[in-house]
């Protein structure tokens, strides 16, 4: 069987909305702060940690680079806290998320984040792990950490190509 082939689309907030959020300076966010030497664009994210004894760390993660065209073939998620990734260079990287399907995730979506677009996922929403492009990318995570498993996985039985695209 040959491998279905993904589009890739801009991360854009309209499109990311069903499965969290997308961190970047939005000028309808900001307001001056520090005796106006500094801007703060407020609330673009909504990190949670659920379950007793739960809390949200910050993290370091470094990612290798990924080739295109690249197989997708599992997906993750946390169902007891969100994580959210933003890049700490300016360089694009890719975000894979689906939708529930009875417990499993349905057809992969791609975005292409920009090095200055963060995300945050939803609690229990399918992705792939961390795509960093072209060079090795470090990311500031915000995620749980707690008792009780926090992590699911699953292999699709078929393969999901993302195709080449320009950086």
């Amino acid at each position: 069987m040959s491998p279905t082939i993904l589009t890739v689309q801009p991360l854009t907030k309209a499109a990311f909305a069903p499965f969290g959020d997308v961190i970047e300076a939005d000028p309808a966010t900001m307001r001056l702060i520090n005796g106006g030497t500094t801007e703060r664009y407020h609330a673009l994210g909504h990190p949670r940690a659920l379950g007793e004894g739960a809390e949200l760390v910050i993290n370091l993660f470094r990612g290798q680079p990924r080739s295109l065209p690249y197989a997708i073939d599992m997906m993750e998620r946390h169902p007891f806290g969100s994580q959210s990734f933003h890049p700490l260079q300016d360089r694009p990287w890719l975000v894979v998320v689906a939708a529930d399907e009875a417990g499993r995730p349905g057809a992969p979506h791609v975005f292409r984040a920009g090095g200055r677009q963060g995300i945050n996922y939803r609690a229990n929403i399918w992705h792939h792990p961390l795509i960093a492009l072209a060079e090795i990318s470090d990311f500031l995570v915000v995620d749980r950490s707690g008792p009780g498993g926090n992590l699911e996985e699953y292999r699709y039985s078929e393969l999901f190509l993302v195709p080449e695209i320009p950086l």
